[in-house]
């Protein structure tokens, strides 16, 4: 609650209490605010958040993850090569509520896909997901944690979140880099090394 004085033209003076424009945070977003991620996959995730509840979607998938890790990541961009290239996955990103991306809409991201060696399992239920995460993002994000825990970092970041994202061959970030003219298979053997 906010606090406003206000004085009429008479003299009088009124104290009101009104709620704050802002909502506080609730623990689930202090919890991905306080997780042991870099400040540019912190700004991703945010940026993410944000697009998936602007386009009115559900939950927030690779896709919002790949779109927002991209953005919010140079080292990221320079991963997937030339302006032109990064141009074009921005171009199919930004079609997603216009173009193809509309078969998405109202459908719920789930590949199934096994994780990758080495990776952690993937969740057993969607009780042990934060809500508002399709289980492909859930299970990307932590897949990152893991790989940035196996390399001795503290905190994981956009390229370890990248990594697991092309790991994942039927999520819809993939789908969006496949479609961009982006060979998947060879940029995740590339990103695999560093």
């Amino acid at each position: 609650m906010a606090t406003f004085r206000a004085v009429s033209a008479d003299g009088v003076e009124d104290v009101q209490s009104l709620p704050s424009r802002l909502p506080r945070q609730s623990d689930r977003f202090r919890a991905e605010r306080d997780a042991p991620l870099t400040a540019e996959l912190v700004s991703a995730v945010a940026g993410a958040r944000r697009r998936a509840v602007r386009d009115g979607d559900r939950q927030l998938d690779t896709a919002h993850l790949l779109h927002s890790l991209i953005e919010a990541d140079p080292e990221v961009r320079g991963a997937l090569g030339s302006s032109p290239r990064v141009a074009r996955v921005l171009g199919y990103l930004v079609q997603r509520s216009i173009g193809y991306g509309l078969r998405w809409q109202g459908a719920i991201e789930d590949s199934g896909a096994l994780p990758v060696s080495g990776a952690p399992p993937p969740p057993s239920s969607a009780a042990s997901r934060p809500s508002g995460w399709s289980p492909s993002a859930h299970c990307a994000m932590e897949a990152a944690r893991h790989r940035a825990a196996l390399r001795g970092r503290d905190l994981a970041c956009g390229m370890d979140l990248l990594v697991a994202l092309t790991a994942d061959p039927d999520c819809r970030a993939v789908e969006v880099l496949n479609r961009a003219g982006v060979d998947t298979g060879q940029l995740s053997g590339h990103m695999g090394a560093r």
